[in-house]
């Protein structure tokens, strides 16, 4: 794949969704590396939050309100056991270097000399071109405005996961845009989702978010009275469902192109075909699920 350092052309959202799949376990292997749990054991931090402490670090001390805004399909009850007594036991500046030591950590173990290869500094030298294009325009990104106001990291491969973090962050705060304006809750949003069959299995979508089964089960009767799910046992969306869904995810896209725009369609290419290879042994080994996304 040729090298692109200057944009010639319009990167259509397929070209930039592509980009940003191959390169996300790249980031999201840090909520389950156990380089991870044990640097937040070290910390004193335990059960849920391990999960919101280090994510929502960002935003400072945030409330348990603010996160469940931001995080959208979380339980309450869940970010409220871990938030905000997180930070009495560790401060946000602590529980962020704890998450980027164990990020260094995590990917040093599975990926070995590859985290010092040209590879890897290129992919962190497109990536970031693309995390920093957006940075003039956090409007409505509140998770993607604090990843973007922190320091970067020196070493690419940490650069490589810096960026890849604000990626992720600026497609998650527009995909919550998307959900909202379908008329989702948090709840619904994951319930249409495990019907989609686009990931973790429904229960474990369930629990990883601390639902009921009887919250879920009145979720999934709503949306079948709504028109979103077929009738019977089984989790499965109806024709206008699919359809509900796939434009979700089109509007997910259009909101998430503007990073990668600053790159090109050559450019996104590159990213994509450098962090596959990066990506492929972190999902084997740490998110068995996610390997449907790298295709």
């Amino acid at each position: 794949m040729p090298r692109i350092d200057t944009v010639h052309d319009e990167v259509t959202p397929a070209a930039a969704r592509r980009a940003w799949a191959h390169v996300e376990p790249y980031h999201s292997m840090i909520y389950f590396a156990p380089e991870a749990s044990e640097a937040y054991a070290d910390l004193g931090l335990k059960g849920w939050a391990q999960y919101f402490a280090p994510r929502a670090a960002a935003l400072g001390a945030a409330s348990p309100e603010v996160v469940t805004a931001a995080f959208f399909n979380f339980h309450p009850d869940a970010v409220r056991s871990a938030l905000p007594g997180a930070w009495e036991v560790a401060s946000p500046e602590r529980v962020l270097a704890a998450r980027l030591s164990a990020a260094d950590a995590a990917l040093r173990r599975i990926l070995g000399a590859a985290v010092e290869s040209p590879e890897v500094e290129r992919a962190a030298e497109l990536a970031r071109r693309a995390a920093e294009a957006a940075a003039d325009d956090v409007a409505g990104r509140p998770l993607y405005a604090a990843h973007a106001a922190l320091p970067w990291p020196e070493e690419p491969h940490l650069v490589l996961w810096h960026a890849q973090t604000l990626l992720r962050e600026y497609r998650g705060d527009g995909h919550v845009a998307a959900l909202l304006t379908a008329g989702l809750s948090g709840l619904d949003a994951l319930v249409t989702h495990a019907a989609a069959g686009e990931g973790m299995p429904a229960e474990k979508l369930r629990t990883t978010r601390k639902w009921s089964q009887e919250e879920w089960d009145a979720a999934a009767d709503g949306l079948r009275e709504s028109g979103w799910l077929a009738e019977g046992p089984e989790l499965a969306l109806t024709s206008v469902g699919a359809q509900r869904r796939a434009r979700i995810e089109e509007i997910t896209d259009g909101l998430a192109l503007a990073p990668y725009a600053v790159l090109g369609t050559q450019g996104c290419a590159e990213l994509a075909e450098l962090g596959r290879p990066l990506a492929k042994p972190l999902v084997q080994e740490l998110m068995p699920w996610a390997a449907k996304r790298m295709k």
